[in-house]
């Protein structure tokens, strides 16, 4: 299975972390490099066309550890909507299911050179690489972010940040070395995986990747990727925005998409710390058709490690991964 012998080691190291009490004594080194912490969210959706539908969506558990030595350890096993309720069913926990999203040692050289192996997620999306809900604005994630590229990538990286005038230019070097055993649902499969980021950070953080990779199934093709990102802020307004576009061997197009997003405060109307959410996205995938989404709505945050997210979603044809109508979700991060 894909998963089960990272899944093992895991377990160790988290037996390993709670058996720290006792072994303090006789090993007061490398167990304190040792940290545990995690993120939760539950929602309820309330569909345009179907029946209403509450989850807890995901429990995610983050070990970390370092030493004091270069070498670092960070891993994020998930359990994916532990309990589901509709209203034919009831209470079901029989989409429940276990996720090793990341599993992954760094090497650090330098701030310029570090090296990476493992399972980690593929660095070609900002949203990608902060997809947790206590990180994000909405509940729902944008299609292009989720349906064009793989999600995670199963081999090794360098990367590492270089001074540039009054900014940061960031790498990221990635090679995939071993593929997905087993799909999860209707999770998309991909193979070949192989690309790069760069991006500048000051104000503003600006983002390029290049992929390429071959995506599985009857319909299979190999596709080179294309991907710009940006967050900025014009007065306290945060502005995001993606764009992805995939060409097949013969520069074809292979799909797109797009999202553009606004969060807005607004404590100058009396309600502090709550954030006015709007987007808009467009989403393109071969011989599936064109997809348009609109969002509003509205965002609380409750403390710094906790998020209430009410918002309203419409748009063309409905989607699993984008359900259409009224969703209210509450994150937090521990």
């Amino acid at each position: 299975m894909r998963n089960s012998l990272l899944f093992i080691i895991i377990s160790l190291a988290l037996s390993m972390l709670l058996c720290k009490p006792v072994l303090a004594d006789e090993t007061p080194n490398w167990l304190d490099g040792f940290k545990l912490g995690g993120y939760s969210s539950a929602g309820i959706i309330l569909h345009r066309e179907q029946e209403a539908e509450a989850a807890v969506n995901e429990v995610s558990l983050l070990l970390t550890w370092t030493g004091d030595s270069r070498l670092s350890f960070f891993s994020e096993l998930e359990l994916e909507r532990p309990l589901a309720w509709n209203d034919n069913e009831k209470f079901s926990q029989k989409e429940a299911h276990f996720d090793l999203e990341r599993f992954y040692f760094d090497y650090n050289i330098s701030e310029k050179l570090n090296f990476r192996a493992g399972r980690f997620l593929t660095p070609n999306s900002r949203w990608n690489l902060l997809h947790a809900p206590p990180l994000v604005w909405t509940s729902s994630r944008p299609l292009a972010t989720s349906r064009l590229f793989p999600i995670a990538t199963n081999g090794v990286m360098a990367h590492g940040a270089l001074p540039f005038k009054n900014s940061a230019f960031e790498y990221k070097l990635f090679t995939e070395l071993l593929e997905d055993q087993e799909q999860d649902g209707d999770e998309l499969q991909f193979e070949h995986v192989r690309g790069a980021r760069f991006s500048l950070k000051n104000q503003s953080d600006i983002g390029i990747s290049l992929l390429s990779f071959r995506e599985q199934g009857i319909n299979a093709a190999s596709y080179r990727m294309l991907g710009l990102d940006l967050v900025t802020h014009i007065k306290q307004v945060e502005i995001s925005a993606e764009a992805f576009q995939r060409f097949d061997t013969k520069n074809k197009d292979g799909g797109s998409g797009a999202y553009l997003q606004t969060a807005v405060p607004l404590n100058t109307v009396g309600l502090q710390d709550w954030y006015w959410i709007t987007r808009l996205e467009t989403f393109q995938r071969p011989n599936e058709g064109i997809y348009e989404r609109w969002l509003l709505g509205a965002t609380w945050r409750v403390k710094p490690t906790q998020l209430l997210k009410l918002e309203f979603t419409g748009g063309s044809a409905s989607l699993p991964e984008s359900p259409r109508g009224f969703s209210a979700s509450f994150a937090v991060l521990f």
